[in-house]
């Protein structure tokens, strides 16, 4: 019998906080990896990811900016793909993050990075890829078979496993990230206030999404699922970004959601707030307790989240309201229109 609307994208979302507790008992393979690089002593990380996986690649970058104190960067697949760069990346660590492993752009990359002196890392959902055996060094997210289209569980798995081998890198054990099954649990018990809400944005046309700092990768991967999953025009911007232009867009008409973590980032964000609501801005908050004051609607996380892994905890209540938003718009999340699983590019 077919899975009805919704059935796999919502069994997905469910089964994140069981992936996060595989990845966090069984880190012998992180620990490996992170001995490696640690010996290969990398002065730069590059990392090189599409779609969905582009936003934990971003989160990676903060990440090792942050806790390596390393130079980061986003490759441009098409620098190497179709203008044929060979750029001498010795001193370079390169990550590439997939789900499936099988794009073309992602995979030449690896093969010209390594060929060009970079230490090669692939993440993916797939240790059996193409892209996995072309890197010196593979991590599986562990996730299992994803069937939905819209990318939910290989996501936080691959924050989960990058924040697990940068924090070891920078000589962490992890603690941070101790207890997010357990506040995934308890976040995900809370789907029936977000069903609700997903009818006030029933008839919405656009949207925008905006945090700072780590939570920015958040912003992102929301308002690409809102544009897969439900056919909003959402946008995602930086708090900082927002201020230099894209607030202007914002009326009445434009509800905005704002992801504040309890840190560095989101006590920016708070700063935003005023100039939103005095736009008239419809605003959703979602993030650490003592930044919501004021906040109606909001969805308060757990306290006490390290601001590092915050983003694998905050998209759930995003992936929520996407999945109730877009069967309450007569769609099906499972299968977006125009779209596969996997996405092969050049």
């Amino acid at each position: 019998m077919p899975a009805s609307p919704g059935q796999l994208m919502a069994a997905e979302i469910g089964d994140q906080p069981a992936v996060w507790r595989r990845l966090f008992t069984d880190r012998a393979a992180i620990d490996t990896a992170a001995a490696r690089i640690a010996a290969a002593r990398p002065q730069f990380v590059l990392l090189v990811a599409r779609g969905t996986s582009d936003h934990a690649a971003l989160y990676a970058k903060y990440l090792a900016e942050i806790r390596l104190q390393l130079p980061a960067g986003l490759v441009s697949p098409s620098s190497l793909t179709l203008y044929d760069a060979k750029p001498d990346l010795r001193g370079t660590l390169l990550i590439a993050v997939s789900q499936s492993g099988a794009s073309a752009d992602l995979l030449r990359t690896v093969e010209v990075g390594r060929r060009q002196g970079a230490l090669t890392l692939a993440v993916t959902n797939n240790p059996e890829s193409a892209l996995a055996r072309a890197a010196e060094l593979q991590l599986d997210v562990g996730a299992g078979p994803e069937r939905a289209v819209a990318a939910t569980k290989s996501y936080t798995a691959q924050l989960l496993t990058l924040f697990l081998l940068l924090d070891r890198c920078a000589g962490g054990d992890g603690r941070a990230a101790a207890r997010l099954a357990e506040l995934g649990d308890a976040v995900l018990a809370r789907e029936q206030g977000l069903a609700v809400l997903a009818q006030r944005y029933r008839f919405a046309q656009r949207l925008l999404v905006t945090a700072r700092g780590y939570s920015y990768p958040t912003a992102r991967e929301a308002a690409l699922k809102l544009m897969e999953t439900c056919y909003v025009s959402a946008h995602a911007y930086s708090g900082a970004d927002l201020l230099h232009g894209p607030l202007a867009m914002v009326d009445r008409e434009v509800p905005v959601i704002a992801v504040m973590s309890d840190g560095p980032g989101g006590t920016a964000l708070q700063a935003v707030l005023p100039r939103l609501r005095a736009a008239g801005a419809d605003l959703f908050c979602v993030g650490a307790p003592r930044l919501l004051e004021g906040c109606q609607p909001c969805f308060a996380l757990p306290d006490g989240i390290d601001e590092s892994v915050a983003p694998i905890l905050e998209i759930l209540p995003l992936q929520l309201l996407t999945l109730h938003l877009a069967m309450a718009r007569g769609g099906n999340p499972d299968a977006p229109r125009g779209l596969a699983k996997v996405t092969e590019t050049l």
